[in-house]
């Protein structure tokens, strides 16, 4: 016999029975709607390669940004301090602030240009200007300090080589303190002697 009491034949007409009984119930019915299809593979590695792309083209630009940046810092020093760490700052972009020296404003006009001085805290420092159009405020006036910012670098020889030129003149709050002296603006100044 065959297993557990059966034998081969026994098996092979269990089988028929099965098919039949499954082909006289027929197909089962379809729903109504059919469910979306599951994701696949490749779809997901294509969202995958999309965000690694995303991310390498933003490393990229962060990295594009502080790579250029870091080159052109102004640093903002007083002319005392510019001098103490010349070295440092030589052939760097700064900013450097004092008061217009009394009479050291020289204008030449073939080639255009300004030379003049700048102290802080009784530390000088000579400044070139290159080019012919000052603001306004830039005046030396007698009795009069000027505040003077300059922004470019220093040079191996010790003198200041701008290329953008601010003046600042007296507040308005100040200016009133000075005018009870006899003081006028710098601009108010000008005006007058023209």
């Amino acid at each position: 016999m065959g297993i557990g009491g059966l034998g081969f034949s026994n098996m092979s007409d269990l089988d028929k029975e099965l098919e039949r009984a499954v082909a006289a119930v027929g197909e089962p019915p379809r729903p109504a709607f059919s469910p979306a299809p599951a994701p696949t593979g490749p779809r997901r590695k294509g969202n995958i390669g999309l965000l690694i792309g995303l991310l390498v083209m933003s490393g990229g630009i962060l990295a594009l940004v502080f790579t250029s940046f870091k080159g052109s810092a102004v640093y903002s020093k007083g002319v005392d301090d510019l001098v103490r760490d010349k070295v440092k700052f030589e052939d760097r972009a700064v900013r450097v602030e004092g008061t217009l020296v009394k009479g050291s404003l020289v204008r030449r006009d073939q080639p255009c240009e300004y030379r003049f001085r700048i102290e802080k805290k009784g530390v000088i420092l000579p400044v070139h200007y290159a080019q012919c159009i000052v603001p306004d405020t830039f005046r030396d006036m007698p009795g009069m300090d000027v505040s003077v910012t300059a922004e470019g670098k220093l040079t191996d020889s010790g003198h200041f080589e701008a290329s953008n030129i601010m003046a600042k003149c007296p507040s308005k709050y100040e200016m009133k303190e000075r005018q009870k002296g006899g003081e006028q603006a710098p601009h108010a100044a000008m005006s007058q002697a023209l």
